[in-house]
């Protein structure tokens, strides 16, 4: 398989929990678009790694991955995004090239915020006792059946 022509990516994302419960949201310089912070995984690089490094690369802030919270392909364009509940141990918030703002926000919030692809990435990390969701957006909406693993059991 010649691997230059992989219509496809990988992308990785932190949905960050604080102690209250909230879900932390990076506003993007880029777009303005509020989401979690994360972002393509480099080839050579493990998951985690890639995780771990784009979080304080947008963010400042030191994390630990706590669970695998949901699985995403964004259809028309070929990402498969990997989302991760997280937890801070180490850093400080700091403003970036990436990110403009920094907001903790409620499950409502986050509606309020994000398109429904992006919301539901930190809905679905801040739910804590489910299989992982794998779930397939178009950019801005969700498609499609919306399933979990354990209703492919």
């Amino acid at each position: 398989m010649d691997h230059h022509n992989t219509q496809y990516s990988v992308s990785v994302a932190g949905v960050i929990i604080d102690d209250q419960g909230l879900a932390l949201l990076t506003q993007r310089r880029d777009n303005d678009h509020w989401e979690a912070p994360g972002g393509v995984l480099e080839r050579d690089e493990d998951i985690t790694t890639g995780l771990l490094r784009e979080i304080h690369e947008e963010t400042g802030l030191r994390v630990e991955p706590v669970t695998l919270t949901g699985v995403y392909k964004n259809m028309p364009r070929g990402i498969v995004a990997l989302v991760f509940r997280c937890k801070v141990i180490g850093g400080h918030l700091t403003e970036t090239d990436e990110a403009r703002a920094f907001r903790w926000v409620t499950a409502d919030e986050v509606q309020e915020l994000a398109s429904e692809a992006f919301a539901i990435r930190v809905l679905d990390a801040m739910r804590n006792d489910q299989a992982p969701a794998i779930r397939h957006h178009d950019g801005i909406r969700l498609l499609g059946r919306r399933s979990h693993t354990t209703d492919l059991l």
